[in-house]
């Protein structure tokens, strides 16, 4: 992974004065993405300026430097990211006679020259792997921008200013474009409704009016001509789940042994790297798989990372810790107390650049941190619950949406309401041993409260939209302004014959996995400089599991059924056989304890209603609820902390 950034503007506008020292700036930015070399490129009777700091992983030399011209010198290539098959496409440039003399062996030069025999998005077609890129086009004196299929490479872009004066800007990282002196940090309200219901800000939209991003598998071009972004999807998520079912046919044998080839194929692509490589192990199906086809490969130990918890219900590294011995990994692990926390959440706010509430994001980041102290890329399982029905509210979603469509509309809304009525106390004294086991989690009569909301969903796609939501109802505590439009609501994808389990999969693939997930493993990794892989993410991997029937990935109440298959031909199925934890934090016990006085000076009423983002009664409502011991609003009150924590650093 690298860093990338640049700026187009109106040449002999105040907006492009100093163009090479105001894009250096940009790119100095982010230069935690790229700490090895940095370039940058203008070309001010156009227009258009590049910046670029190396992450430096394949060819190391010179030869790989950016911004990248191609041999025509047509195109000139700003680009964050690898494509494991960028050989492959050497060996057709050079068998159509199409290759240039090769100065070195980067996946840049590559794509420069892919660029001038085929053209870019035909050149991006045919490329495997995660980027971000920027090309400008001297001949047609345009910019063309994209971003990989699963949305694991981040892009913002968009214009600050108005007539002349105007400046389009796009990066890696907000950070990057609040360096032009062009940026106007204008609070998005309608982002904090997102953020307060997801935890994240998603799809197009950014913390500040007026950037946005660009989709997973998206294109965009501009130019000083034709202003207004055109984008287009040249590879499209939503397409692919609901195209027919291809391996439909496929018996137990010949999928178990498919799917192992192309995760094989996909885990030594991503292997290639001219520096230091391993692997985040948690323990988990995911993975565990992925290490287990690393150590299958690799000639050595491969190198294997771990975080701990001291509470019990969310310790995953003891299991990692067989699965690593197991394989041979040469295993490390770090166990998170007081110490570890207290000194990473200062950081959070400048880590994630705008405001992200997945509490594992702290975890993420301290493994990040311990793999980096050995490596230099790192490998991970990430896709495997979206794409194989990992996750529990798949198979429980399903489930109740066929329970609570046999029982009428008014009477399913008659019962919740019988059940909100009654205190919440009174649960948690009548059911005490639930409430006893749950160390942080939510007390009885909040979770039955929950379930009551649940069992009144119209439809898989309501029902969903609840399972993914921090706070149901956001706008209460968002102070003027309304929920913006979502591909959860009002911009829902075609749902073709997808069943519930596989609906909200979908929905889960095209949000939550490259807003949420994969947001925070690129923050988290390239925070301390290391890039992270993940192969079950190869589009290959994702359009076979998306051809396969859904008794495939789940079957007899067990998810990720055929990934498993995969799993035990190279780890004993006693290693996994386990329920499903997640990659969770005891936020909610942590804000009670070590970070009570942080929180409490973040969510003071005084604080917020100088702010003017959130209303102070109904936050102070959630706290106090909190602290009682009557609720657990942990997860809830974290993204209020985390706007407000990156709200303080803004203001530094």
């Amino acid at each position: 992974m690298c860093g990338l950034t640049g700026f187009l503007w109106h040449p002999g506008a105040e907006g492009g004065s100093d163009a090479s020292r105001t894009v250096q700036a940009m790119a100095d930015a982010i230069a935690h993405r790229g700490p090895d070399s940095h370039g940058v490129w203008t070309a001010a009777t156009a227009g258009i300026a590049f910046g670029h700091r190396r992450l430096a992983i394949v060819d190391l030399s010179e030869a790989g430097h950016q911004p990248m011209a191609a041999p025509s010198g047509r195109y000139v290539l700003c680009y964050n990211g690898e494509i494991y098959n960028h050989l492959d496409l050497r060996a057709e440039l050079e068998g159509a006679g199409k290759a240039p003399d090769w100065r070195g062996h980067s996946d840049t030069e590559t794509l420069n020259a892919g660029f001038d025999a085929w053209g870019i998005e035909a050149t991006l077609s045919r490329a495997v792997g995660m980027f971000a890129i920027a090309v400008w086009d001297r001949q047609e004196r345009k910019l063309t921008l994209a971003r990989d299929r699963m949305g694991e490479m981040p892009l913002y872009v968009g214009w600050q200013g108005t007539g002349r004066d105007a400046v389009l800007l796009f990066g890696s990282e907000l950070s990057a474009l609040q360096a032009h002196p062009a940026f106007r940090a204008d609070i998005d309200r309608g982002s904090i409704v997102q953020l307060m219901r997801h935890s994240y800000v998603g799809e197009r939209m950014s913390i500040f009016a007026g950037i946005g991003r660009l989709a997973p598998g998206e294109m965009a071009e501009v130019s000083l001509d034709a202003p207004e972004i055109k984008r287009w999807p040249y590879w499209s998520g939503a397409e692919v789940s609901v195209a027919p079912r291809s391996m439909a046919d496929l018996g137990d044998a010949d999928a178990t042994e498919k799917l192992e080839e192309l995760l094989l194929d996909a885990t030594g692509r991503q292997m290639m790297s001219d520096v230091p490589l391993g692997a985040f192990l948690s323990g988990g199906i995911d993975s565990s798989t992925i290490v287990g086809l690393m150590q299958h490969l690799a000639a050595t130990p491969v190198h294997t990372f771990s975080i701990g918890f001291h509470e019990e219900r969310y310790n995953e590294a003891k299991f990692a810790a067989e699965v690593a011995q197991h394989q041979g990994t040469h295993h490390t692990e770090l166990y998170v107390g007081d110490t570890e926390l207290r000194d990473v959440i200062p950081k959070l706010p400048t880590i994630f650049d705008e405001p992200f509430a997945d509490s594992s994001q702290i975890p993420t980041y301290l493994v990040a941190e311990l793999a980096r102290r050995h490596v230099t890329v790192a490998l991970s399982g990430d896709g495997g619950d979206e794409l194989f029905c990992g996750y529990d509210r798949y198979r429980q979603g399903a489930g109740l949406m066929q329970g609570i469509g046999k029982v009428p509309a008014p009477v399913r809304s008659l019962a919740a309401a019988a059940i909100r009525a009654v205190p919440t106390g009174v649960y948690d004294t009548l059911i005490e041993p639930i409430r006893a086991t749950a160390q942080g989690k939510e007390p009885n009569g909040q979770r039955l409260r929950r379930l009551a909301d649940y069992a009144r969903s119209r439809d898989v796609e309501d029902l969903h939209r609840k399972l993914v939501s921090r706070w149901r109802f956001p706008e209460e505590a968002v102070l003027g302004t309304s929920e913006p439009a979502s591909i959860l609501a009002e911009h829902l994808p075609a749902a073709g014959a997808l069943g519930a389990a596989e609906r909200m999969m979908q929905l889960d693939m095209l949000a939550y996995m490259p807003d949420d997930i994969l947001a925070k493993v690129d923050r988290a990794t390239m925070a301390v400089s290391l890039e992270s892989r993940a192969p079950l993410l190869d589009h290959r991997v994702v359009e076979f599991a998306w051809g396969l029937p859904q008794h495939f990935k789940l079957r007899d109440g067990q998810s990720k059924w055929l990934l498993r298959q995969v799993l035990y031909r190279h780890v004993p199925r006693e290693l996994i056989e386990r329920p499903k934890m997640g990659f969770e934090v005891p936020i909610g016990l942590w804000m009670r304890g070590a970070l009570k006085d942080w929180a409490a000076d973040l969510l003071d009423p005084t604080r917020l209603r100088n702010d003017g983002y959130f209303d102070p009664k109904v936050i102070a409502t959630k706290w106090d609820q909190h602290l009682s011991g009557r609720f657990n609003w942990g997860l809830q009150l974290w993204n209020v902390l985390m706007f407000q924590a990156w709200l303080e650093a803004q203001k530094a």
